[in-house]
């Protein structure tokens, strides 16, 4: 079974409010919101895959991340395992650079049945 570590940033902004984009309609878990990130490449550290994730996909510099948490998940056809980052101190403003769908959602807002079932433990602590 495939094995995919993942870099995820939670990035939250002065208003308590956490950026998510739309996960495309070609990919795993179509459809879902999700906090932006990716697969952590050979020889890349997870805080290297975050920053180099986030300037591809939402155009960010990172500034600085800290580890939050790390979750494994078990699907029917993969196994992941994701490292959270919460990213308050970047360069840019975000944006959907692959032209996914994005909003700003206030962090207690955060509703687990529109993300993927791996992102509910993360969640579920930040709407604590």
């Amino acid at each position: 079974m495939k094995h995919l570590q993942i870099a995820v940033g939670i990035i939250r902004n002065s208003q308590q409010e956490i950026f998510i984009t739309q996960r495309a309609a070609d990919s795993h878990m179509a459809g879902f919101w999700e906090f932006p990130g990716g697969k952590v490449e050979q020889g890349e550290t997870a805080e290297l895959a975050l920053k180099r994730e986030l300037s591809e996909e939402v155009g960010i510099v990172v500034q600085e991340a800290v580890l939050l948490n790390v979750l494994e998940h078990t699907f029917t056809d993969r196994i992941v395992t994701l490292s959270f980052y919460m990213v308050e101190a970047w360069d840019g403003e975000p944006f959907g650079r692959e032209g996914q769908p994005i909003r700003w959602v206030r962090q207690s807002e955060l509703v687990a049945e529109e993300f993927p079932p791996a992102n509910a433990a993360i969640i579920a602590l930040l709407t604590r």
